[in-house]
């Protein structure tokens, strides 16, 4: 009998964080993603440091896009022995550079804080899970590729990648596969665009696969129109100026910042805004825009002719970016109405929480998110309406009103999904849901099972091994 591929599902089944699938073909060895998987503390450092298989007899790595639960635990990997290329876009090769490098400071932190707390109890420090030194050596085996060129990654494996609209450079994978005499398509979504985004191209539609594997972030949810999210902003930022206060949105470094930016610059060369004073308070967010700046071959259609025809769209006159925390500290005194954009966008880390210390107790500000806040974050007990939150772990009042806008999200929703398999016209004859927590994969791969009933849906467990 002839030796048949085989998937190894390691990460984000049933879940979304640990992206990670190890392809076994012609005796080679090739992985999909290897993302940081972010849960319970015990949990995920056992599972970030040691991988289900040796590192040293991979023959090369496929990342789709450069979000954290999908590149970064690639230092630990190269750290580990793998030597071979990492193969992405451009613009994901750029992205993930910066963000690997924030990965190791947050690293950092968090073993010399972690380290300061056993010390108390008597305990040896931890290390970090890796270092910037780390981050760097492996920024060195990514190779980038354009979007629509076929590339050999292995023996009998041709990649492309194709547009998948979610964040810049972000990519479908396209693997075709040959294998004891035999072809096929092996589509992997990688995490799908909603498509009319502000800034970047629809998903690229892919012909010719047979088998999918296919996210589910939102398999079981829709969003709000996304029509009313412009006239939202709009109207949230006028009423907190009228009210002579601040607006301070929580943001995403990548993708959601330089989205809500070019929301704000529409709105203010339309005149619905007045030029305001608007600062983006974070060295990550800063970094991440001039990558935007460098990739237009990602833009959509209107946001390139605006680049080319008029000017810069994550720049205006009244916008000021911050990288040194002295000139963020100065944010503090300011007494007039302002914009300030400032990440993490759960309001977990960085410089939002300051923000948000100084800002949520006055009644005339607004704090507007703009994104997901995963269970138990600042962000969550914000929008959840707790009166007293602790930052920084001391407490404080929340008198600011709070407004929240999810149609600005990245991620197809469950009708933005299924309209994505629908136009994939090819025969599929097995579809594999991951990178959903277990209720929106499921509900996804129901939804599947109806849409397309001549496909075998498989929802896989975590380390399931299927065969093709």
């Amino acid at each position: 009998m002839l030796a048949a591929m085989r998937i190894h599902f390691l990460g984000a089944t049933r879940t979304t964080t640990g992206s990670m699938y190890l392809l076994e073909l012609n005796g080679r060895r090739l992985l999909l993603e290897c993302g940081l998987f972010q849960g319970r503390r015990g949990e995920s450092v056992e599972r970030n440091r040691t991988f289900p298989f040796d590192p040293r007899q991979i023959d090369a790595v496929v990342l789709s896009h450069a979000h954290i639960d999908h590149c970064g635990n690639l230092p630990n990997l190269c750290r580990q022995g793998f030597e071979g290329n990492i193969c992405c876009t451009f613009a994901t090769r750029d992205l993930a550079s910066i963000m690997l490098q924030d990965s190791a400071e947050i690293q950092r932190d968090d073993a010399a804080f972690v380290s300061k707390q056993r010390a108390k109890r008597g305990l040896p420090p931890v290390e970090p899970l890796y270092s910037a030194a780390d981050a760097e050596k492996a920024v060195r085996q990514f190779v980038g590729v354009n979007y629509d060129r076929p590339f050999p990654v292995t023996d009998g494996v041709t990649v492309t990648f194709r547009d998948a609209g979610h964040i810049l450079g972000a990519a479908q994978v396209v693997l075709d596969i040959r294998e004891n005499g035999r072809q096929f398509r092996y589509l992997f979504s990688g995490d799908i665009g909603r498509g009319g985004d502000d800034i970047l191209r629809d998903p690229q539609p892919v012909e010719g696969a047979e088998y999918l594997q296919v996210e589910s972030t939102y398999g079981a949810r829709e969003h709000a129109p996304k029509i009313d999210a412009s006239a939202e902003v709009c109207r949230w930022v006028l009423e907190t100026l009228d009210k002579h206060g601040k607006v301070i949105i929580p943001s995403f470094s990548v993708g959601r910042t330089q989205q809500i930016v070019y929301t704000l610059h529409q709105l203010t060369l339309a005149g619905q805004l007045p030029k305001v004073p608007i600062f983006v308070d974070s060295p990550l967010s800063v970094n991440a825009t001039e990558v935007y700046r460098l990739h237009p071959e990602c833009f959509n259609e209107t946001i390139y002719k605006f680049l080319r025809e008029k000017e810069n769209p994550f720049g205006m006159e009244n916008l000021t970016y911050i990288r040194e925390a002295a000139h963020s500290r100065k944010l503090n005194d300011l007494k007039d109405p302002a914009i300030i954009i400032s990440a993490s966008g759960m309001a977990e880390a960085g410089r939002i929480r300051h923000h948000l210390a100084n800002h949520i107790g006055n009644a005339s500000n607004m704090i507007l998110f703009i994104g997901y806040c995963a269970e138990h974050t600042l962000g969550a007990q914000i929008l959840a309406g707790q009166k007293t939150v602790n930052i920084f772990g001391e407490p404080y009042q929340v008198r600011a009103r709070i407004a929240s806008i999810d149609s600005f999200s990245g991620h197809a929703d469950r009708n933005e999904l299924r309209r994505y398999v629908q136009g994939l016209t090819s025969d599929l004859k097995k579809i594999f849901v991951i990178h959903g927590e277990e209720s929106q994969a499921l509900g996804f791969g129901e939804t599947l099972r109806s849409l397309r009933p001549k496909s075998e849906v498989l929802v896989p467990e975590y380390q399931q091994t299927v065969e093709i």
